[in-house]
């Protein structure tokens, strides 16, 4: 745990997905938040190795929304975001929460994840 005693929170998955923005909101809340750029490293446990974080949280997004989302990413095709879901493997398989957020609003989002920060169910070592 951190020195404020809240948990410091962990952010991956492919771009787009949502990562930047609800980092963004958890530090506007005060929350110790690191956005993890797993997804481009080759490294499979990098999130760990340069974070560790108390709560690990996977946001999922589909290609098309992924897509959507970084229109101004002309280059990014479905191999791109295949790559991406392969770097990401080891972070979702150890993910303490996973979101899908296709359909969910940012704030959707931010209060699922809040949702469980606040509950406690990230205590790894039970």
């Amino acid at each position: 745990m951190t020195v404020s005693n809240l948990p410091f929170i962990g952010v991956v998955g492919p771009c787009g997905s949502g990562k930047s923005t609800l980092t963004q909101k958890l530090d506007d809340l005060g929350y110790p938040t690191r956005q993890i750029a797993q997804e481009h490293s080759y490294v499979k446990d990098m999130w760990k190795r340069l974070t560790n974080p108390d709560v690990l949280i996977f946001l999922q997004a589909s290609f098309a929304v992924t897509k959507q989302r970084r229109s101004q990413m002309i280059y990014w095709t479905e191999v791109d975001y295949e790559e991406q879901q392969r770097r990401l493997a080891h972070a979702k398989k150890y993910a303490d929460l996973f979101l899908e957020t296709d359909n969910l609003t940012i704030q959707e989002v931010i209060n699922h994840a809040l949702a469980f920060i606040k509950k406690g169910q990230h205590d790894r070592s039970t």
